[in-house]
């Protein structure tokens, strides 16, 4: 249902989508989505949060066998974009539709997108407690830097304004220009 979801929110926007439409393109009857789903806001945010914990849990699993912190945050910036790498769909809804409905940034995606902020910070306060990265530094304006150019690249491809293969490039690049940044 969710991959439908993507489909029919990629196609014809959030608000324009009934959730008639998912549950014909998924296969299932509509009372079928409401058997997981409360409404369509909640479909979206299920979208929303099934990427931010795959980001999450390679966080906790991957990370740690990172050999420092400048490798772990190379690590996330590549597994961001990668989550995105062949899913342009995926990509726009998470980087255009979503942010269409207000009350699901604020009452839902917040949380969820705090603490993923807050893991980007806690690499960056390691790397400063090793001497890897300057110390002058907020680790949360950093974070936010981060996701904010990640978020630019990802939307730019989702809109079809970059060919397939640019994510990953861009993920090396994006990381050496904030690993520099960073460096004391």
């Amino acid at each position: 249902m969710l991959k439908a979801a993507v489909k029919v929110f990629a196609k014809n926007g959030f608000h324009a989508t009934r959730v008639s439409e998912v549950a014909k393109a998924a296969g299932v009857a509509d009372g079928t989505i409401y058997l997981y789903f409360e409404s369509k806001e909640e479909l979206l945010f299920s979208l929303f949060e099934e990427r931010i914990d795959k980001l999450l849990t390679f966080m906790r699993e991957e990370l740690p066998k990172q050999p420092d912190a400048p490798a772990r945050l190379r690590a996330v910036i590549d597994m961001q974009l990668g989550l995105l790498e062949g899913e342009r769909d995926l990509a726009e809804v998470i980087t255009v539709i979503l942010r269409q409905s207000t009350r699901l940034m604020k009452e839902y995606a917040a949380p969820h997108f705090n603490a993923y902020l807050d893991a980007i910070a806690k690499i960056i306060v390691e790397g400063q407690a090793t001497g890897a990265f300057r110390q002058d530094v907020s680790p949360h304006i950093a974070a936010r830097g981060i996701f904010g150019a990640l978020d630019g690249i990802a939307l730019t491809w989702a809109l079809g304004r970059a060919e397939q293969g640019a994510l990953g490039r861009a993920a090396g690049q994006l990381a050496d220009v904030f690993l520099r940044g960073l460096a004391p």
